[in-house]
């Protein structure tokens, strides 16, 4: 799978810190490119669970696995790309219309996601056979 330009969009975040830790700020409209509208994160996996299995028609995201690592793959109906979140210094740009699964989560992972809007259940789409046919009626 490749690391598309236009499918994958990483956000690098500017630790700062001392002998004391580190502290990353993020910041909607400066750090990433939308204003945050809803905050969540995932944790306490079990093994072998695989998350996601959707995507969103309008929805952006910022994804940052700010503990442990987990693999993500992305699809925008052209290419693919299987990417490894590991690092609380850098965050996933997922576009809309980019069909997402999370898998292979560290027993420590905690997975944080930055949203441009609230929770709506009609911008899901849970199958990829309908992900493709929005996809092939926007063309």
């Amino acid at each position: 799978m490749s690391e598309s330009a236009e499918l994958v969009r990483w956000v690098e975040f500017n630790p700062l810190g001392d002998e004391r830790g580190e502290l990353v700020a993020i910041e909607g409209g400066e750090t990433i490119p939308f204003n945050i509208q809803r905050v969540y994160y995932l944790f306490g996996f079990k093994k072998s669970v695989s998350r996601g299995y959707h995507a969103h028609r309008a929805l952006q995201q910022t994804a940052v696995c700010v503990s442990g690592s987990c693999k993500m793959r992305l699809d925008n109906g052209q290419e693919q790309a299987e990417l490894i979140l590991d690092s609380p210094h850098r965050g996933l740009l997922i576009g809309s219309m980019v069909w997402r699964e999370m898998h292979e989560f560290s027993s420590d992972c905690v997975l944080l996601v930055l949203a441009d809007q609230h929770h709506d259940e009609s911008d899901y789409i849970r199958s990829y056979d309908e992900f493709l046919e929005v996809l092939n009626a926007e063309e």
